[in-house]
């Protein structure tokens, strides 16, 4: 196969195909949806046997469990696939929304309409599922999309993509709107985040190893964070009950997601008081603790930081913490070491939690609550296609709004500028 030839074939489709989406009623693109959860339901047997062979070739390139279990199509799984889809039909259509207007001292009025992207590149690994989460999202707000899943999935993603087929197909949208890459081929991503004149913009879900090389090559603006590096600052204000079921919270819910906590900062004026009692419930917990030098003065039994430390994603149960100078030394600390994805204030005084809300320079920021709703589904969004750190249109948990744009739309009545 000639890639560069086939991802260009892919981007023309795309392009001629989004046209047609942005211009289809939300009746018709709901149609779509509940059209290709019927597809879905009607092919179990089909994405059984497809899913078979992924986890058969899995076992034999040496697949870890962790792997084996994400790319896994169970009849539960199937069941999460088919109800997604209805719950994103369900959802508002951004599209068309006329907002902010207004007449100027001309007569025009002058607003903002939301529209489509138009071809978004969706770059993911394993989960066979993510391609009709990510199909769903892009064509409710409009959009075409091409998707390019692992290797690892390319039976079930093509199973999968037939649904979709017919879902548009039912729904008299052109089947090219979703287009899910049908090569293996590693060259197939470059080409794929180097056709501007094709695709408006990429989003890449997967190790901070793949995003990074995306972040660096792509020639199309993307939406992404590279990791999650989330604080909770304790305050000197904080009531320690919530303190404690915050933070416990925080970090011990789920030790592999990005809105984890990974640091937690401590008012010193505090620190001798609620340190000992954080340290019980984490031990409790089986999480390792690696502190600063004013934290190991009063824990000296946990492990001493590193630099590293401060900087360090471990989606595992460790937590580094640090004694700081009050807010000030908070926010300067998550200023200097945030990866700018979600950051939490536990305190009592509305002033240090407006100033925390005001200062702190990240895509979330939350006050008296864990950093693990930082979540599409948790901020009423419904669904989301990933998290952005980015200050483009879209940061933090990205929706159907964030897979969307905005246009000025002017009206008058024959006005000409004088």
């Amino acid at each position: 196969m000639n890639v560069a030839a086939y991802m260009t074939e892919l981007g023309q489709q795309a392009r001629a195909a989004a046209r047609g989406v942005a211009r289809s009623t939300t009746e018709v693109r709901n149609r779509a949806l509940l059209a290709t959860a019927d597809a879905l339901d009607s092919a179990r047997a089909e994405l059984a046997q497809a899913n078979q062979k992924d986890l058969e070739s899995g076992r034999s390139n040496g697949l870890d469990a962790a792997m084996l279990d994400r790319l896994e199509l169970t009849p539960a799984r199937i069941d999460t696939m088919i109800e997604g889809l209805k719950q994103v039909a369900g959802l508002p259509d951004p599209v068309g929304e006329i907002t902010d207007m207004n007449y100027r001292p001309s007569g025009i009025q002058v607003g903002k309409m939301r529209v489509p992207l138009g071809v978004i590149g969706i770059i993911y690994e394993s989960r066979p599922n993510v391609t009709v989460e990510a199909a769903s999202l892009c064509l409710k707000s409009g959009n075409a999309t091409i998707l390019r899943g692992g290797s690892e999935a390319i039976h079930s993603n093509q199973a999968v993509a037939a649904c979709i087929a017919q879902g548009l197909a039912a729904a008299g949208l052109p089947e090219t709107a979703v287009q899910v890459v049908e090569t293996t081929d590693r060259d197939a991503v470059g080409e794929l985040i180097t056709m501007p004149q094709y695709v408006d913009v990429i989003v890449p879900r997967g190790g901070k190893g793949l995003i990074e090389r995306i972040s660096q090559d792509a020639k199309v603006p993307v939406i992404k964070h590279l990791d999650g590096v989330c604080h909770v600052y304790i305050d000197s204000h904080a009531d320690p009950e919530k303190a404690l079921k915050v933070a416990v919270n925080a970090k011990t819910h789920r030790y592999g997601t990005c809105n984890t906590m990974e640091t937690l900062l401590v008012d010193q004026e505090i620190a001798e008081d609620i340190l000992p009692l954080l340290a019980a419930e984490f031990d409790a917990k089986g999480v390792e603790l690696r502190g600063c030098e004013r934290t190991l003065n009063i824990l000296p039994g946990i492990v001493a930081a590193t630099e590293d430390d401060w900087h360090a994603e471990y989606l595992a149960p460790i937590l580094a913490v640090r004694v700081v100078d009050g807010l000030s030394g908070a926010i300067d600390h998550i200023n200097s070491y945030s990866s700018q994805h979600t950051e939490s204030i536990i305190t009592e005084n509305y002033t240090r939690a407006r100033r925390f809300l005001t200062e702190v320079d990240s895509s979330s920021v939350m006050v008296n609550a864990s950093t693990r709703f930082a979540d599409g589904f948790e901020y009423g969004l419904g669904a989301e296609i990933g998290i952005s750190t980015d200050k483009i249109h879209a940061r933090g948990p990205v929706g159907l709004h964030g897979l969307t744009s905005q246009k000025y739309v002017v009206f008058g009545d024959g006005h000409i500028r004088a």
